[in-house]
């Protein structure tokens, strides 16, 4: 296959994470709960994750949410405040949460956390975590309620913890990490892939520039997407960049994006089974091919499809 020109790789790539950036904003629209991704301006943004935006600054967002920008910065380990990107994701602190230089943190549960999510946020462990929550069950978190995040490299109690916070995690916070078994529901095991007949163009990840892109499936003319499991859809209809598209909501707060479709097969509150159609996928303008843009979140936030797919 013949190499296309660098300047329409590079436009290319700059649609793919503005798509990236749409679908984030829309499928967290569908979940419904306050822990949702906000842009900028609207408020409040204290307490949820939001998507930078072109001329964001830490200092800024610490201003409009009302938080001292130190715990703002600690809040968000391996985030540089110097290299944000379009497209990166904080998350805001509440006035309720703290971000002491040695630790433990104040941390308010939002919908859709674990222990293990936690941990991986501020760079720590599970079981630092519980050692520093006695009494409290994992599997019983409120949201609202504060815990204890003690920071890696110091013992596990509420009281002492070495490691200042700026050290953190070495994973970007813009970055997902990958899904512990543990952070998924029992049920989101061997679902069928969307399509019957598909080559896999691009896999969930990160591209060269740190980006993270969603996954993006190759099929033929009148190929059809079909639901990876029973849900209600959200969301059907068309959407600047990604074309048609529908969003489907599972148990256990997941959800699935299939984006790019020619014409829908399915309408916004209708319960749906594994294997429904719901869609058509349509022609890519640019390659010539039929692509169907399919993308999975739990809780809102990212996930690998194949943590998921059989």
């Amino acid at each position: 296959m013949a190499q296309r020109p660098l300047a329409r790789q590079g436009s290319a790539s700059r649609r793919l994470a503005l798509i990236l950036i749409l679908l984030a904003l829309l499928v967290s629209g569908c979940a419904g709960h306050s822990g949702e991704t906000r842009r900028l301006g609207q408020a409040p943004i204290a307490g949820n994750w939001i998507t930078i935006q072109r001329g964001d600054t830490l200092g800024a967002i610490a201003r409009r949410a009302d938080v001292p920008l130190a715990r703002l910065q600690r809040f968000n380990p391996g985030v540089d405040a110097r290299r944000l990107a379009v497209g990166q994701r904080l998350l805001v602190p509440t006035a309720n949460e703290r971000a002491p230089s040695g630790g433990p943190y104040r941390y308010q549960i939002r919908p859709g956390d674990t222990y293990s999510s936690v941990a991986r946020h501020f760079g720590s462990t599970s079981a630092r975590i519980q050692a520093a929550n006695p009494g409290q069950q994992p599997n019983r978190l409120r949201v609202g309620q504060v815990i204890q995040v003690p920071l890696r490299g110091g013992a596990p109690s509420r009281s002492t913890a070495s490691r200042p916070a700026s050290g953190g995690s070495s994973r970007p916070a813009s970055t997902p990490a990958r899904p512990d078994p543990g952070d998924l529901p029992s049920s989101a095991r061997n679902w069928p892939w969307p399509l019957n007949d598909y080559r896999v163009i691009r896999h969930y990840g990160t591209d060269s520039r740190g980006t993270l892109q969603p996954m993006l499936l190759a099929t033929g003319n009148g190929a059809q997407a079909k639901a990876v499991a029973d849900g209600e859809v959200r969301f059907a209809g068309s959407m600047r960049q990604l074309g048609r598209v529908v969003i489907v909501h599972h148990d256990g707060n997941l959800q699935s994006v299939y984006a790019q479709c020619e014409r829908l097969s399915v309408e916004v509150g209708r319960r749906i089974s594994r294997g429904t159609p719901l869609c058509t996928v349509g022609r890519h303008g640019e390659t010539g091919r039929y692509d169907l843009l399919f993308d999975m979140r739990h809780g809102g936030r990212p996930i690998d499809p194949r943590r998921v797919l059989r």
